[in-house]
């Protein structure tokens, strides 16, 4: 079987390919346009392999895109490829959609037209919009996408899309809504590896509003099998949730990293809270559960995985 690995070279990606690549004799094509969120350093043992090919492109470039489809003929295509930041969705919305809607039409198109087995789309819980802190409502895969920021409502788009394509075209596909991922080598511009990095050299930590924000946090290679086991067993047009029950607030991330480093709290500065800032999700994962899958990692694990790599 041969895979295209969308965004191979992000954070999920990576984490993803390095998980398959030994695991069989399948052939896996990394197809990144090396963005700054991108690092081939991830990926450097895939480049020894003899099953693994890397071609840097965009994939809103639909004629090379379609090109690249009917020279490797794909049996199975893993859509990582994303905007992801939220920060930077405020004031870039039309990056986000030529990326995140745009490119993902592209990579449908010729789906449909190169007759790939299945379609794996990579989703986020903030599709489902935000719940109040003193909400007792789970979000299950047949709740109503509600996003409230540029990023989500470019990824509740791309869904739509993707959905429209299995009822148009019949498409065979699936889409995994993850919760926060965290992990090795992930960009400094998120929460977890921003708190690392300014704890050790010393300098404050934003926070913003008054950090009572919660997240449930995923551990990256606990994704990637729940990402494997949906592509390879999950069950034709379906959605799956991805989380591991396991909700911190912000406050409670930062304290806890603190303390595992020895540093001070005073490193904390709060910020002026960003816009529509989220306050929860919180999902249902008995779907993907049903499936054989539970997460291996709690936080406190994934953590020490983080901070002992950094030796």
């Amino acid at each position: 079987m041969k895979y295209l690995i969308t965004g191979g070279a992000g954070f999920i990606g990576s984490h993803y390919l390095n998980y398959v690549i030994d695991r069989t004799n399948d052939q896996y094509v990394c197809i990144d346009c090396l963005s700054y969120a991108a690092n081939l350093d991830n990926i450097y043992e895939c480049f020894k392999k003899s099953n693994f090919k890397f071609i840097k492109e965009n994939i809103c470039n639909e004629k090379r895109i379609d090109e690249i489809f009917k020279e490797e003929k794909f049996d199975y295509v893993i859509h990582f490829a994303a905007e992801t930041h939220v920060d930077n969705s405020i004031d870039n919305y039309d990056l986000f959609y030529k990326s995140n809607v745009l490119g993902t039409k592209v990579l449908l198109d010729a789906s449909v037209k190169y007759k790939v087995k299945r379609f794996h789309h990579i989703s986020t819980d903030e599709v489902y919009g935000s719940l109040d802190l003193n909400s007792l409502e789970v979000f299950k895969e047949t709740s109503k996408m509600n996003p409230t920021n540029n990023y989500s409502k470019t990824k509740a788009i791309a869904e739509s899309l993707v959905i429209e394509y299995f009822n148009k075209y019949d498409l065979d596909i699936t889409i995994s809504r993850s919760s926060n991922n965290y992990g090795v080598n992930q960009h400094k511009e998120k929460l977890i590896p921003k708190i690392i990095d300014n704890a050790l050299k010393n300098i404050e930590i934003p926070i913003y509003g008054n950090g009572e924000n919660k997240r449930d946090w995923l551990y990256v290679l606990d994704n990637c099998r729940a990402i494997d086991l949906i592509v390879h067993k999950g069950k034709k047009g379906e959605i799956y949730n991805i989380c591991s029950s396991e909700e911190l607030s912000n406050n409670e991330v930062v304290k806890l990293i603190l303390n595992k480093l020895n540093k001070n709290e005073s490193l904390i500065k709060y910020v002026k809270d960003r816009p529509n800032h989220d306050q929860k999700y919180t999902m249902d994962a008995s779907k993907i559960k049903n499936l054989g899958w539970n997460p291996k990692y709690r936080f406190n694990k994934g953590i020490e995985e983080i901070l002992n790599s950094l030796n």
